[in-house]
């Protein structure tokens, strides 16, 4: 009788781990397209398209990096008057940015999105963890052989 196994004579456990891999995976490539279709997806996209296309805040938003730069160049000479003066003329170009409405409802947008995404991912780890047991320590080994 031949000992060696073939290909053919492996046990299925070795297969079906990639067949469940893809499952998932699949499963994923779904819930992404349900999220992107998702409500504050589209409101998102249709923010961030018009905050691209809004004149001032584009040169707000280049004002702001523009000014981030100064700030790095004239922390690295020490000079923290300079720096103070960069981050105040900052402050007030952001403050000016952040009075825009479309600015609000872009950044809103966004933590709807964060919400979003948190709430999928608690809601898949509380059903593994639900059926694995692992937050809750249940089906845990016994401290000793007697227990």
């Amino acid at each position: 009788m031949n000992n060696q196994q073939t290909a053919a004579d492996s046990p299925e456990l070795e297969t079906s781990g990639l067949y469940i891999r893809e499952d998932i995976m699949e499963k994923t490539r779904q819930l992404a397209g349900l999220i992107s279709n998702s409500e504050e997806i589209i409101h998102f996209q249709k923010a961030e398209q018009m905050i691209q296309s809004h004149e001032r805040v584009q040169s707000l938003i280049s004002q702001i990096k523009k000014k981030q730069k100064e700030v790095v160049a004239f922390e690295s000479l020490r000079n923290q008057k300079m720096v103070a003066k960069i981050e105040a003329e900052m402050a007030e170009l952001q403050q000016e940015l952040d009075d825009i409405p479309l600015v609000g409802d872009y950044q809103e947008s966004q933590v709807e999105i964060n919400d979003l995404l948190q709430m999928v991912v608690s809601a898949i780890y509380s059903t593994v963890s639900e059926k694995i047991h692992v937050e809750s320590g249940k089906d845990s080994p016994p401290a000793s052989c007697g227990d």
